[in-house]
């Protein structure tokens, strides 16, 4: 097998600022990315599957809950944490990248969302989306699941995809196959433009789309939606029917 860590990029942006609603009453005194599943809290599942893929530094934006989720990061030693301090006011996804791109660089980088977590196939599928990511034809590449058999989702979906990988917004009434995993490796023109203040990556996306520079790869393996109290049950009892 290559050794697709060489196509790692060195840096990754972690979201972590959310205010978490549809996980409290946990979240009334912790935040998201801190909840266990597994005995681990979710930020930890996402940093350490970008060490595990050879990810040297990683971003983190903080606001809900701040000093907790600081605290916590400070034993971490791969990747190298660095905060993204949005106390002032929350920025949302896109504008909470924006923020960050001077701490990010010029290459392309992960974004991840600190709640997503997966069960891997074979294959890293961070090292499978590094090594088919094409920056002379997409402006990002997202891990998508499908939206039938992926653990805790029951919504209707986010993308279709073209046999070429472009992907293609489900419309309003429709099912899409896919639904987006909370993971994708983008160009910084990506944001090129981007409005000012707070203002959700879905926008960057959707131009992406017009512009057919937005792509898609199928995640290898399991991937659990872990947005609700109850949907950390079906986590747990997945990772550990993976690793019987």
């Amino acid at each position: 097998m290559p050794d697709t860590r060489r196509h790692v990029p060195r840096r990754a942006m972690v979201l972590a600022a959310g205010l978490g609603a549809r996980m409290r009453p946990l979240t009334d005194t912790k935040p998201k990315p801190l909840i266990e599943v597994g005995g681990k809290a979710l930020i930890d599942h996402v940093l350490d599957r970008l060490a595990t893929a050879g990810v040297a530094e990683t971003i983190v934006n903080v606001h809900y809950l701040a000093e907790q989720i600081e605290h916590h990061l400070k034993a971490r030693r791969a990747p190298k944490v660095v905060i993204s301090d949005e106390r002032g006011v929350l920025l949302d996804t896109g504008g909470g990248v924006v923020k960050a791109l001077p701490l990010l660089g010029d290459d392309p980088f992960f974004v991840v969302n600190s709640d997503t977590i997966w069960i891997e196939g074979v294959q890293g599928n961070l090292a499978r989306l590094a090594s088919s990511f094409d920056q002379d034809r997409m402006d990002a590449l997202l891990l998508l699941a499908p939206t039938a058999g992926s653990i805790g989702y029951g919504g209707r979906g986010d993308f279709a995809m073209t046999p070429e990988g472009r992907l293609i917004r489900r419309a309003e009434r429709d099912v899409a196959p896919f639904v987006y995993a909370g993971t994708a490796l983008v160009s910084p023109c990506l944001l090129a433009e981007a409005p000012a203040g707070a203002f959700s990556l879905n926008r960057m996306f959707d131009r992406a789309i017009e512009a057919e520079r937005l792509y898609g790869l199928r995640l290898e393996g399991t991937w659990m939606h872990v947005g609700t109290p109850d949907a950390i049950e079906a986590a747990e009892a997945a990772i550990l029917a993976s690793a019987a």
